[in-house]
């Protein structure tokens, strides 16, 4: 559970989590070269040399203007503010959870939060270091980045794929490990130290498993029409298609692929290509079109539409936490996702009339374990909102820049 400075309610948390550090952790040497005494698979604690461990979560909020170039990253949990290079033009800010991905057309800058977590399931370790811009990786602003703590797989917009080494990034160097033969469609997914891709065989676009080599391996016989938007969950991945979702995950050492259909013929326009979740959550969002979103339950393998009105940004903590939508009228809606029904919702937080969702400067709702973020870039605020108190507006952070594009890492 993240926990605030400045917010009391949570301080048992902190102890919580310090005794798992303790305890399940006893023993074990904080060194990137020594992996948890877990199979290979398992994830290694993620400590760099000059890194702090801390007992709660580290977020911070990567933010970026395009017509500026101004870069700035905000500390949550101090709310201290500090400036980056500048970055002009870019369409796009991404993250992997530590790393922020800013798509402009000259090129990638790669810019290192310096906030992460590694998650071992039954504890977490928080860590936090200086942020530090690491360079530009040669891909335009179509760029498809997904990242595991040992490859980061960079396919341009022409399906080529270039793997970076992960652990090399984490000290601030940018350094090919290999370019995967051929070309897909859309992202390749770093998965179970496999790689996932869609390949083009004839007229249908089918999932192949690579190995880190690039070899394709045994694969679920599966196809995917459209194949666009994807989400790592704990129970597999999660794969966009034209008729719903595919959920990839590993058993017995084989990869399986389980369809998970709307159900009914859904318009292209109003289909799931991009998907909202907050990381290890297994509930995810998307827009379904103008006025709905999408909520799919991986657990249950059940979409819901929900009618919400018109759609600006959606996201949701999962869990039993409503379903949050920030709407062209300014304000941020929660709904009951079981019902459909409106529980909650803000006063108008953006500045300006109207809100819409075009081009790369929409406001977005960034969500993790105890808050969620909304960005008003003409105010040049972040407002921060507790989901779980009726949407009370919790802080706002009062920024010199106009936040147009906002990730948050250390998740």
């Amino acid at each position: 559970m993240m926990i605030r400075r400045n917010v009391t309610p949570w301080a048992s948390a902190a102890l919580v989590v310090t005794a798992l550090l303790t305890t399940s952790c006893a023993g074990e040497k904080r060194d990137a070269a020594q992996p948890d005494a877990r199979p290979s698979s398992a994830t290694p604690h993620g400590y760099v040399e000059g890194a702090q461990e801390a007992a709660e979560q580290q977020s911070r909020l990567l933010l970026n203007d395009p017509a500026s170039g101004d870069t700035r990253v905000l500390d949550l949990v101090t709310g201290k503010v500090r400036r980056t290079a500048e970055v002009k033009d870019a369409v796009r800010l991404g993250t992997d959870g530590r790393f922020g991905y800013l798509h402009a057309p000259g090129g990638t800058h790669v810019l290192d939060s310096g906030a992460w977590m590694v998650d071992h399931g039954d504890h977490v370790h928080y860590y936090s270091a200086s942020t530090r811009d690491v360079g530009e990786l040669p891909v335009g602003s179509q760029a498809q980045i997904r990242s595991d703590v040992a490859v980061t797989a960079v396919t341009d917009e022409n399906g080529r794929t270039v793997l970076y080494d992960r652990g090399k990034l984490e000290r601030g160097q940018i350094a090919t490990s290999r370019t995967l033969s051929g070309t897909y469609s859309g992202a390749v997914v770093p998965y179970e130290e496999h790689l996932l891709a869609f390949a083009k065989e004839g007229d249908a676009t089918e999932l192949v498993v690579l190995d880190r080599e690039g070899e394709r391996l045994a694969s679920p016989d599966v196809t995917c029409d459209a194949p666009r938007g994807d989400a790592v969950t704990r129970r597999g991945v999660i794969l966009g298609c034209a008729d719903g979702a595919l959920l990839v995950g590993r058993q017995d050492g084989a990869f399986t692929a389980e369809k998970i259909p709307y159900g009914k013929h859904v318009p292209a326009q109003e289909r799931a290509t991009a998907f909202h979740h907050r990381p290890g959550s297994d509930t995810l969002t998307a827009k379904a079109g103008d006025d709905a979103v999408w909520v799919l339950d991986v657990t249950e393998r059940a979409w819901k539409r929900v009618a919400t009105g018109p759609v600006v940004a959606v996201n949701t903590a999962g869990e039993g936490s409503p379903l949050l939508v920030l709407q062209t009228d300014g304000s941020v809606h929660g709904y009951d996702v079981a019902t459909g029904k409106q529980t909650a919702r803000t006063r108008p937080l953006l500045t300006g009339e109207k809100q819409d969702d075009s081009g790369g400067g929409a406001a977005v709702i960034e969500v993790d374990r105890s808050r969620a973020y909304v960005n008003d870039p003409e105010g040049r605020k972040v407002f921060e909102i507790d989901y779980n108190d009726g949407l009370r507006i919790a802080r706002s952070f009062d920024l010199d820049v106009k936040p147009v594009l906002m990730v948050e890492a250390g998740r």
